[in-house]
């Protein structure tokens, strides 16, 4: 659904317009997935995090989904292997049915890796990227302890990735 419009959009568009796109996108609850073929990044380094966070639990709350937030940055392989592992058509409907995702910025440089958004939710310093925080509508995290563990995404098959997610949470009910 609105994963396959954003990324017809994505890959329709010039690297140049790319950002913008990626920007345009962002504010919709924060959910897009772009293909990274089409040199595209879903990572915002002026996005308002806190703002997009909120706007996502408001949207999970409507539609009965749970925020995913990635911590990551397109420097990353590892994040780049689960931006390509999400980007497959039965993962796009696996994230449809289950998460509002916000895709937060983290800077290549440790000293500049300290965010109130992980803060809030209990999770602390970003060590190591991607971390995939899984937050319920009411603000709650599910998976402190593995969140961080994603810094491997890279050593790992796609399908085993969106397994791990699709277990993680049951879909929102149909109809919401």
């Amino acid at each position: 659904m609105i994963f396959a419009t954003l990324l017809a959009l994505a890959q329709a568009s010039a690297p140049t317009a790319a950002g913008a796109h990626a920007a345009e996108a962002s504010a919709d609850a924060g959910r897009v997935v772009i293909h990274p073929s089409s040199g595209a990044s879903p990572f915002d380094p002026e996005q308002d995090d806190a703002a997009a966070v909120d706007a996502a639990l408001v949207a999970a709350r409507a539609s009965g989904r749970h925020v995913m937030i990635v911590f990551g940055g397109s420097w990353c392989h590892d994040t780049d292997a689960l931006i390509s592992a999400f980007a497959r058509p039965r993962a796009q409907a696996m994230l449809d049915a289950r998460y509002e995702i916000v895709w937060v910025d983290v800077p290549y440089s440790q000293d500049e890796r300290e965010f109130a958004v992980a803060r809030r939710f209990g999770l602390g310093a970003i060590e190591g990227t991607p971390t995939v925080l899984i937050v319920r509508a009411d603000g709650t995290a599910v998976n402190l302890s593995d969140a961080p563990r994603w810094r491997n995404a890279a050593s790992r098959k796609p399908a085993a990735i969106v397994r791990h997610f699709e277990r993680a949470v049951p879909a929102a009910a149909a109809g919401r």
